[in-house]
């Protein structure tokens, strides 16, 4: 009875990623899928029967509308992004060489640590897009920007989930640079792999694109120029806003009204914000630039809608994961680095490393709202959970609110994207030696 009741609240999300996964490939279903209507609709069920079911016999809405807001959350910081970096074009002599190329994913490394991963792969998709426009293979150049930007390198400082979770429960600020040797190790290997296989790729690109490469270069007016300044500005009220409100407006109204009002407004608050300044950017910003990055909606939409029925879906499987926790057998910090990452890759990383971080503290005789004690005490443990969180999002699609969002825009710009499954088997084969390595270095 207790297996039925566990297969029936993770049938819903296991139904969408298989749905994800195989509609795409099958001739007969593939054009019915393409369609946003379709798309919706599934998108749709799979949400509303995840929240009914996460309610379960006790009715109690909490958990189905503490995710929803959180999808409310991560759609705002989304929809503000995603306007705000379609308002800014880097143009002149950037062309895709391979040393151009690494250069973008170190520079992405470094912002996504200031502007989250989400933040940072907004930012920089449209150069690089607009850098490789001659390449003929590119792909690879899209799917390494996915692992590198998009997920491994931003750990080190917690303006982002999930380690501003952690923050938030008492971790500090700075101790997050304790990470630094295993995401040196992580994104180090990726971008040395990427640097030969770029450079092999692009010694077999034809003549002729080469040869485009050299002559945008040289007829270029300007070498390089920035268009869309105002959105800076804008971008950093973005990063303003999320520092206000998550660490002095949240913290001043927990104490007059509890932490889930307190963070249930701050959400709100940050709603509003955001779609004020997408409003503004995408009011304000000149027609010319939005047709130089060929910007429209049409791939934030497509993520908005994949993601609600995720969001939803995964309200039954939090439920049953956070109920269970405790008879999870978990020790060692090679245990939990797995464990939190595996999870992270299907589901949210944010509660995923937010249930980790409470069953380690409980498994210790720390409480939840203490977490500074367990990085004070277990500093591995701790590592462990924020390592597997953040680097394992990777590992599929899903794993990270912006790696569908590059495949969408990467796709409107007719670059031909790896399937669910595909990029699945990609990541993996790239990333769990370095990830057999990581463990065994920093948590055996």
């Amino acid at each position: 009875m207790e297996w039925g009741l566990a297969a029936l609240n993770l049938l819903p999300f296991l139904l969408l990623l298989v749905l994800i996964a195989i509609l795409p490939l099958i001739p007969a279903t593939a054009a019915w899928w393409e369609k946003p209507r379709n798309k919706m609709w599934v998108c749709l069920a799979c949400a509303l029967t995840g929240a009914v079911l996460g309610l379960g016999p006790t009715h109690d809405f909490s958990r189905p509308t503490q995710v929803f807001m959180e999808y409310l959350d991560f759609l705002a910081l989304l929809t503000v992004l995603f306007t705000l970096s379609g308002g800014i074009h880097i143009g002149g002599a950037v062309q895709g060489f391979p040393w151009v190329n690494i250069f973008l994913l170190l520079i992405g490394a470094l912002l996504s640590n200031v502007l989250g991963t989400a933040g940072a792969s907004m930012l920089l998709i449209r150069p690089l897009l607009a850098a490789n426009r001659h390449r003929r293979h590119k792909t690879h150049i899209l799917l390494f920007f996915i692992l590198i930007v998009s997920n491994c390198a931003s750990c080190l400082i917690p303006l982002g989930p999930p380690l501003y979770l952690g923050y938030l429960g008492g971790v500090p600020f700075l101790w997050t640079l304790h990470l630094l040797p295993p995401c040196a190790l992580v994104v180090g290997f990726l971008l040395v792999l990427f640097h030969f296989y770029d450079e092999w790729i692009f010694e077999k690109e034809e003549v002729e694109s080469r040869g485009r490469m050299a002559r945008e270069i040289s007829k270029a007016s300007k070498k390089i120029h920035v268009q869309g300044w105002m959105n800076m500005i804008l971008l950093a009220l973005v990063i303003a806003t999320i520092l206000f409100t998550g660490y002095l407006l949240e913290p001043t109204l927990a104490s007059a009204l509890g932490g889930e009002k307190a963070g249930a407004l701050c959400q709100v608050f940050r709603a509003i914000v955001f779609a004020g300044l997408a409003w503004l950017s995408f009011r304000k910003t000149p027609r010319v630039v939005h047709a130089k990055n060929q910007f429209h909606f049409a791939p934030l939409q497509e993520v908005a809608v994949l993601f609600l029925g995720i969001f939803g879906a995964m309200v039954p499987a939090l439920s049953l994961m956070e109920a269970k926790a405790s008879a999870i057998p978990l020790t060692a910090p090679w245990q939990y680095f797995w464990a939190s990452g595996l999870l992270s890759a299907f589901l949210d990383n944010a509660p995923t490393y937010l249930n980790f971080t409470v069953l380690a503290a409980g498994q210790n005789g720390i409480a939840p709202g203490h977490l500074g004690e367990l990085a004070d005490k277990f500093p591995k443990l701790l590592g462990a959970i924020s390592c597997g969180a953040s680097f394992m999002g990777a590992l599929t699609y899903i794993g990270n609110g912006p790696n569908l969002m590059v495949k969408a825009i990467a796709e409107h710009h007719r670059v031909k994207m790896p399937s669910f499954g595909g990029y699945m088997l990609w990541a993996g084969a790239v990333l769990v030696p370095v990830f057999i390595l990581v463990t065994f270095i920093f948590f055996v």
